[in-house]
């Protein structure tokens, strides 16, 4: 059975002002999405799962509708604020969406196989993908789970703070512990900190990141519930707090005995996390496109576009 590729797809765009999945990136038009859904279906993916939110359903399927159908089965889920889950009978009154972690639980009567999670809008090349479809098909268990890893100098943005998940990794390659890092900038004295309340802490160029790519044994639903309905009970009056997938990742090592392994990646990622960044990013396409790496072998998708 194929692995399954699912992507998180419903955010609301805030800091870039848009839609940012689909906007047109790649010199024939393509969006960071066309590239991911390729790479994914020639490293041996057999399915796609979007997940998106009602609102931008009919702006999301105008965009990508059976561009894919000849190469991978595609499916949908739906995340909204209070979007059931098992478990789960009163949810809070807020207005930002729950998190990654609660999208990648919408998507569970989808998906029974191993499977890889990743944004819609972000760039992680085809070498990722191909690591990660050999894992998902040989390794991967209910104990054994996998990331791919990113340098974290490769994933910044020179227009803005971003926030990425540090990993600290044992001598064998598996993950130790993943922390939510925010507010990560690359400062005056060329050095990476994060910031933290009035503290500011520096990061090393080579520490890896992760950068939402995680590749799981479809039995995570369960513990992943679990947690859920925890979170919801002790963040009820909390409108901002989130349920981000490294929580679940982390709780699997700790609670459940898992090991997740890092592989690791020296590509740069690409993202759009500000307007500012879209010229960067197609600048970088249109280089890839260049040195052949993509050039013509997406003009079936492209051309669906035109």
């Amino acid at each position: 059975m194929k692995p399954t590729l699912l992507v998180l797809a419903a955010g609301m765009g805030s800091r870039y002002g848009g839609l940012k999945q689909a906007d047109s990136i790649g010199p024939h038009g393509e969006t960071i999405l066309d590239y991911s859904i390729y790479d994914a279906e020639r490293a041996g993916f057999g399915k796609v799962v979007f997940v998106i939110r009602k609102a931008i359903e009919a702006d999301f399927k105008e965009k990508f509708e059976g561009k894919f159908d000849s190469k991978i089965k595609v499916e949908y889920a739906f995340q909204e604020i209070d979007t059931p889950i098992e478990g789960v009978k009163n949810y809070p009154v807020r207005k930002k969406p729950l998190g990654t972690g609660h999208a990648m639980l919408v998507a569970k009567k989808h998906i029974h196989e191993p499977f890889l999670v990743i944004n819609a809008d972000d760039f992680y090349g085809f070498s990722a993908f191909k690591q990660m479809a050999d894992f998902l098909t040989n390794r991967c268990t209910p104990k054994n789970l996998g990331m791919v890893g990113y340098m974290l100098k490769n994933t910044l943005s020179e227009n803005g703070s971003v926030s990425r998940g540090v990993c600290t990794v044992d001598e064998n390659k598996y993950l130790t512990s993943v922390t939510e890092r925010t507010k990560i900038t690359r400062e005056a004295d060329n050095k990476i900190y994060f910031h933290e309340e009035d503290k500011k802490t520096e990061l090393d160029d080579e520490t890896i990141v992760s950068m939402n790519f995680w590749g799981f044994h479809p039995s995570v639903f369960k513990k992943a519930e679990k947690m859920f309905k925890q979170f919801i009970e002790e963040n009820f009056d909390s409108p901002t707090a989130e349920f981000y997938i490294p929580r679940i990742a982390n709780q699997m090592i700790v609670d459940e005995g898992a090991k997740l392994e890092v592989m690791t990646s020296r590509d740069m990622w690409y993202g759009i996390t500000y307007q500012e960044d879209k010229q960067t990013v197609q600048n970088a396409f249109w280089a890839l496109s260049t040195i052949g790496l993509y050039e013509d072998t997406l003009c079936p998708i492209a051309e669906a576009m035109h």
